[in-house]
């Protein structure tokens, strides 16, 4: 080469994120799969849908359909940042390497509100299905809320191949419940078997109100409802940082996504849909123990009264895990306080866990203050995170394909299709669905109300940690040997 000839600008290695530094690469192939698996099948799904249909009827199930193909579009965005450079941090370090450390706060503790809120969903759910049995009538709500969160908590505190032996069967439980379920109300369906003194058929969407019984505005309204349904999703993506050989497990992983969630979520929303009316559901009893129970097999509903117990253990499990590692990642940075950073004797961010279960007893709190309402106050509250954290993914990936386009980062070959259109489309689907709760007086308002208090919170503890971030964090370039990438000062992370 002459030395005349232009040298071309060469890609910028992957960012290596400290924070990754300590843990164990113990999760397996399958594992990843089942918390793929269990992270988009949780309470939302086995508790809230009794409730939003109670609420909304049939055209709930648009609202899934709908919910669940942008789910897939944020977690396929997801899918290629994680393949680009796996990290248990996730999105809150890519949030970090695309869009700063205001980015990095703003997604971690919007995470943090996600799942510190959802713990606090599922412990009350544990509560309220163990009190569908009478040898646990006599004990308080906020005292099972309570034991449950210590059981989970305990099993967090082991390896992470505890943690993700325990998700596996946890995941492999819903999933056989769930096809039990359909396979049992497909049969009610063509046989016309009575259920609960109800016909089960294609009456049902029409006798009661028809398909829009409450008009087509619930079907927005209820869509945050819905979003905290297929709130962990975006746990394939912590999880990815523990994964061997996450390039290869993580693909299959995500685009399998898209199948679990029109079979399992709307799926199963249409077929409840079909075996009784909309109007025998409640917010207080899991559809599917509504169903298992009127159909008069004995101990039918005691069984899917344990499998959904399984499911919301299976769901707080998973929130204490990725809360846990997420704050890590911002306690690195400076962002979190410093004892979310400490990892105990089995690599296990115990700090950020403990912080996480700590806070879960104001869950406790609130099921013995409030406990006919506790499951609503908090879900509204985690369903606003929830979408927050995907708009956060969804922004980093469109920076990540911009970067691309001026040949700064090479995109891997695993990519989100029709980008950046696609996560522009995605962001203003969420960000109406945040802003449709203002139009529901009972609970909407009152959860956006809370969020505002949030974000004040939020404002203020930005300013008192902003100058002890630190900003090195992901300035550190390493070549495929391990080395400096020729070119850095491990200062920059762009090309010359």
């Amino acid at each position: 080469m002459s030395s005349s000839e232009p040298v071309k600008a060469r890609p910028a290695a992957p960012m290596v994120d400290k924070a990754d530094a300590g843990y164990q690469k113990g999760l397996k192939t399958r594992h990843i799969r089942m918390i793929a698996i269990g992270g988009s099948i949780g309470t939302g799904l086995f508790l809230g849908a009794g409730g939003r249909l109670a609420k909304g009827g049939p055209a709930l199930a648009i609202s899934y359909a709908i919910c669940g193909i942008f789910a897939f579009i944020m977690v396929r965005a997801l899918g290629e940042l994680s393949v680009h450079r796996p990290s248990s941090g996730a999105f809150v370090s890519y949030a970090r390497e695309f869009m700063g450390e205001k980015g990095a706060y703003t997604t971690g503790w919007l995470f943090f509100l996600d799942w510190s809120t959802t713990v606090m969903a599922d412990i009350t759910a544990v509560a309220l299905y163990l009190h569908y049995w009478r040898f646990f009538e006599p004990i308080p709500q906020w005292l099972l809320a309570m034991i449950a969160l210590a059981v989970v908590f305990a099993l967090n505190m082991f390896s992470v191949k505890y943690f993700g032996e325990a998700e596996f069967w946890f995941a492999a439980i819903k999933v056989v419940a769930i096809v039990a379920f359909m396979a049992v109300a497909i049969w009610a369906i063509i046989t016309g078997h009575a259920v609960a003194n109800e016909h089960a058929g294609f009456a049902n969407l029409t006798n009661h109100g028809g398909f829009f019984p409450m008009g087509v505005a619930p079907m927005l309204t209820l869509s945050l409802g819905v979003i905290f349904a297929f709130g962990g999703t975006e746990m394939v993506g912590v999880a990815a940082g523990e994964a061997k050989d996450a390039v290869k497990i993580l693909p299959k992983a995500v685009n399998s996504m898209i199948v679990r969630i029109f079979v399992f979520y709307v799926g199963s929303v249409v077929l409840m849909t079909l075996v009784l009316p909309w109007s025998s559901y409640s917010a207080n009893e899991s559809p599917f123990v509504t169903f298992f129970s009127g159909i008069g097999v004995p101990h039918a509903g005691d069984i899917m009264q344990i499998v959904v117990l399984t499911a919301a253990l299976s769901s707080l499990n998973a929130g204490l895990y990725a809360t846990g590692r997420t704050l890590r990642s911002m306690a690195v940075a400076g962002e979190a306080p410093k004892f979310a950073s400490k990892l105990n004797k089995s690599h296990v961010p115990y700090g950020g866990i403990i912080i996480t279960a700590g806070l879960g007893l104001i869950g406790v709190l609130i099921n013995y203050v409030y406990p006919t309402n506790a499951f609503e106050i908090v879900m509204n509250l985690a369903g606003i995170g929830i979408a927050g954290t995907w708009i956060s993914i969804l922004v980093s990936h469109l920076i990540f394909t911009r970067r691309a386009a001026k040949g700064l980062i090479v995109r891997p070959s695993y990519q989100l299709r029709g980008a950046p259109y696609t996560n522009i489309v995605a962001i203003l689907f969420f960000v109406a669905v945040i802003g449709s709760m203002w139009f529901d007086p009972d609970v909407g308002r009152k959860t956006i109300l809370m969020f505002g208090g949030v974000v004040v919170l939020m404002v203020a503890g930005w300013f008192a940690v902003r100058k002890r971030i630190h900003a090195e964090l992901m300035d550190t370039i390493l070549d495929d040997d391990g080395a400096e990438a020729p070119g850095t000062d491990g200062n920059a992370a762009g090309t010359s």
